[in-house]
């Protein structure tokens, strides 16, 4: 009987095998079917777009400050994703041990701040990056860069008594060795890191600090004007200083740094004051656009209630970019072929900084992931919550 029923089948095992076939392929397309669905029914389309943007930042990237703008927003999208290939990739291909110095401090600057997040988000366990962070700082302290010779302290792009064919000048992009300074104490211990930010913030008994000398109160501040890339005090206006207050808040929980933080915040977000469009928020006359956000969002991040309205204007500032200022800009933002980014970020261009108008260059791409980076962990925060 078994026989018979096996000699009787055999004319069918052609259309068994084809029907297992389909079966199989159909479980196979169900199953990629149901991935897609799942990731689409809980999307977030600023990690999306941040890693569209990274795409291009990894075919343009150098080993300087700017490709550590970009480390800086990847270390944010990690800290979102915990992708590991992000890691894995600052670890090895594009080890951020060693990038170049450059020539300004505050090139030194960005690249500390790279290892210091990426070393924070990580999980604190790599000290490789503490160490290098620790002696591009130190080198810089040691050759004479944070300086009274103006009769404040500040940090400057060169010693005092160096010989070069440009300007010796300080700014808020100097300044950022402050931040990386608290950083480096949260992360060592080591009172001398303290003892620089404070001195640098609050000034000594014979010279005054950076408070002193440029913040006027309410959230205003006042420097030296000049080209933005070159010699103007304050670059991106009250926002330059909005991360060194964090900083300080953090390691010292004095509330005056969260006070000026508060108040600079809403200045400068507040379209009357002549630096945001009254839109979509995006600055007007600069470049920088990747640390312009980071800064804010910095300030949100240690007074959330108060500054409740800046993930908001963020999230219109990047939508405009991604948009190109919805379909109106006469300046192309973002170029959807390769998801290349302007370094400025105002739709008719006329921006004062450093090539405002290059398209998906190192500095306007590295600019951008910064951007969209550090938004994106933000935002998937608000999304979390909800």
């Amino acid at each position: 009987m078994s026989g018979l029923f096996l000699k009787s089948m055999r004319k069918y095992f052609p259309l068994i095998i084809i029907f297992f076939f389909a079966c199989s392929n159909q479980s196979k397309h169900s199953a990629s079917n149901v991935i897609a669905d799942s990731l689409r029914a809980q999307p977030n389309k600023w990690i999306e777009r941040t890693y569209l943007i990274q795409k291009k930042f990894y075919e343009v990237y150098t080993a300087g400050w700017e490709g550590a703008n970009g480390a800086i927003g990847d270390a944010y999208l990690y800290r979102a994703t915990h992708d590991s290939s992000l890691l894995r990739r600052y670890l090895h291909q594009f080890d951020l041990t060693q990038m170049f110095n450059g020539t300004w401090v505050d090139d030194r600057a960005w690249i500390c701040l790279a290892e210091l997040y990426w070393w924070e988000f990580s999980g604190k366990k790599f000290q490789q990056w503490i160490e290098d962070a620790t002696q591009r700082y130190l080198t810089a302290r040691n050759e004479g860069r944070l300086s009274n010779h103006e009769g404040f302290w500040s940090w400057y792009n060169y010693p005092p008594h160096w010989n070069v064919n440009e300007q010796i000048i300080t700014n808020s992009n100097m300044n950022q060795m402050v931040t990386v300074a608290c950083k480096l104490y949260e992360a060592t211990g080591q009172r001398q890191f303290l003892d620089d930010a404070l001195l640098v913030w609050n000034g000594d008994m014979r010279f005054p600090g950076i408070e002193q000398t440029f913040y006027r109160g309410n959230g205003i501040w006042k420097g030296k004007g000049g080209l933005a890339a070159f010699g103007k005090q304050l670059p991106w206006e009250s926002a330059s200083y909005l991360s060194v207050l964090k900083a300080l808040y953090q390691v010292t929980k004095d509330e005056k740094y969260k006070t000026i933080a508060i108040a600079s915040a809403k200045h400068i977000l507040d379209p009357k004051n002549g630096w945001v469009d009254s839109s979509d928020f995006y600055q007007l006359h600069m470049d920088g656009n990747g640390a312009f956000v980071h800064f804010l969002l910095d300030a949100y991040e240690i007074a959330p209630n108060e500054l409740a309205d800046v993930p908001a204007k963020i999230e219109k500032m990047l939508e405009h970019v991604w948009t190109n200022n919805h379909g109106r800009a006469t300046v192309t933002l973002h170029r959807e072929y390769d998801h290349a980014i302007r370094n400025g970020w105002n739709p008719h261009g006329g921006e004062d900084g450093y090539g405002v108008d290059e398209v998906g260059t190192v500095h306007a791409q590295s600019q951008a992931l910064r951007a969209f980076g550090v938004f994106a962990y933000v935002n998937s925060l608000t999304q979390n919550h909800h």
